[in-house]
């Protein structure tokens, strides 16, 4: 397994789960076209690519293509890596008809094909400076997940962070273990008024 000190941004559910048997990384979702009108999951994303940076790696159909480009549009600065699948013939075998243009999406790939696609585009493994190792238990005893002023403690920190009010607590620990330093999460926890 390798571990990528980006965020990866894939199309739907498959793809995120053919990535994480090969990849020790966050993969964020933008849900197919959805992403056009999600402006929470787009500040999210745009958020990774101002810290720590994101590997777009959508199909290689026109459905992909157009994701694509609107993620670009919505990141005007930040670190981007273009992660281009190839155009093989095929289909999924969760699938009872081929895509539209007759081939293989991200997660039709196999752990050669997407490795040496990420290679391709630059992305080296690596370990994130200063990663810390959180968990949900950490943020509950850090006052921010299941208890009395939590959601509130929450709320300040992503303000803070500059992050969407409504982030999930899983998005919330995928951000912090990949691209929040502790010295300045801890520095942070210790400003919050609450």
């Amino acid at each position: 397994m390798i571990r990528l000190t980006q965020a990866v941004i894939v199309e739907g559910r498959y793809d995120r789960i053919r990535l994480s048997s090969v990849l020790d990384a966050v993969i964020l979702e933008t849900g197919g076209f959805r992403i056009f009108k999600d402006r929470e999951k787009a500040a999210l994303i745009r958020r990774f690519a101002q810290t720590c940076g994101i590997v777009v790696m959508t199909d290689s159909d026109s459905a992909g293509f157009l994701i694509r480009r609107h993620i670009k549009s919505i990141v005007p600065d930040g670190k981007i890596w273009h992660c281009y699948i190839p155009p093989i013939p095929g289909k999924e075998r969760r699938k009872a008809v081929p895509s539209k243009e007759g081939t293989l999406g991200v997660e039709g790939m196999t752990d050669e094909v997407l490795l040496a696609c990420l290679a391709k585009a630059g992305v080296v493994p690596g370990q994130a400076q200063g990663a810390m190792h959180l968990t949900r238990a950490d943020l509950m005893e850090d006052g921010l997940y299941g208890g009395e002023g939590s959601r509130l403690r929450r709320e300040e920190l992503l303000r803070r962070l500059e992050l969407p009010l409504y982030l999930s607590a899983g998005n919330l620990l995928d951000y912090l273990n990949l691209c929040c330093p502790e010295e300045e999460y801890r520095s942070l926890l210790r400003q919050l008024p609450f």
